[in-house]
């Protein structure tokens, strides 16, 4: 699924957020986008879904269009972009009052009309791939961060969506978790899934990336393939950001 941004900008009062961006991600791709913090990465994914407005440009996923100034709550083109593109969130966002089983069934359910045996069976197949067949009646306070995260992984694939964007879904995990989850993420990539992922996993970036591209300041100021941008960096910012993050 191909997704194309022309121009976005986005303002909070006088501060611009994002400033006239521009990218193109194929279909299949998997983009790691990096850089400083307030950079403006988080805001650019939230436009992509249409969970943001923006105030310029356009961005097209697939056959839809996003258009500038107009609120995408409950918006047929952003709901049609949702079912595309599953977004997860660092902080998990699972249901507290659901098991693992019911929080992946949930959508299925209400916006597929699955019947209740068919988005159970589909729940457990995802609960089975991200290795939590065993917790699938454990509620989220149960649940470890990494166990947390896997299931929020599959409760996006429970819509079949064509990619994921992934906003630091391995910030708040220690090193062990941060694995079990990448790992979900680099098989989802053999897919063929469309991946962007917001994140500060260097060595993900490296290993699992087709491209990296960096943001700051609200703009893209280097984009290229991982061994390109990482080893050898051309931007100053992407020089100073990289040698503070790997001190």
């Amino acid at each position: 699924m191909r997704v194309v941004i022309n121009g976005v900008t986005k303002r909070f009062g006088d501060h611009r957020v994002l400033d006239r961006v521009h990218l193109t991600v194929d279909g299949g791709q998997t983009v790691a986008l990096i850089g400083p913090s307030g950079a403006g990465k988080s805001t650019l994914l939230r436009s992509i879904n249409g969970l943001n407005r923006f105030d310029e440009g356009e961005i097209h996923v697939g056959s839809h269009t996003l258009l500038p100034n107009r609120s995408h709550h409950g918006c047929p083109v952003a709901r049609q972009v949702r079912r595309l593109f599953g977004m997860i969130f660092q902080d998990f966002q699972l249901f507290p009052h659901l098991t693992a089983l019911q929080n992946i069934m949930e959508a299925p359910r209400c916006v597929l009309n699955l019947s209740k045996d068919k988005a159970r069976r589909r729940a457990m197949e995802l609960l089975d791939r991200v290795g939590l067949t065993d917790r699938a009646t454990a509620y989220p306070l149960q649940l470890s961060g990494g166990q947390k995260q896997r299931v929020a992984i599959a409760r996006a694939m429970a819509m079949s969506p064509r990619g994921l964007l992934c906003d630091e879904i391995t910030s708040a995990l220690d090193p062990e978790l941060k694995n079990e989850v990448l790992s979900v993420l680099e098989d989802l990539k053999r897919d063929g899934l469309t991946l962007i992922l917001v994140t500060h996993e260097i060595g993900f970036a490296r290993r699992a990336a087709d491209r990296v591209v960096v943001l700051a300041d609200g703009k893209i100021i280097e984009d290229g393939a991982p061994t390109q941008v990482l080893d050898h960096p051309q931007a100053p910012r992407t020089q100073q950001f990289l040698s503070q993050l790997l001190a």
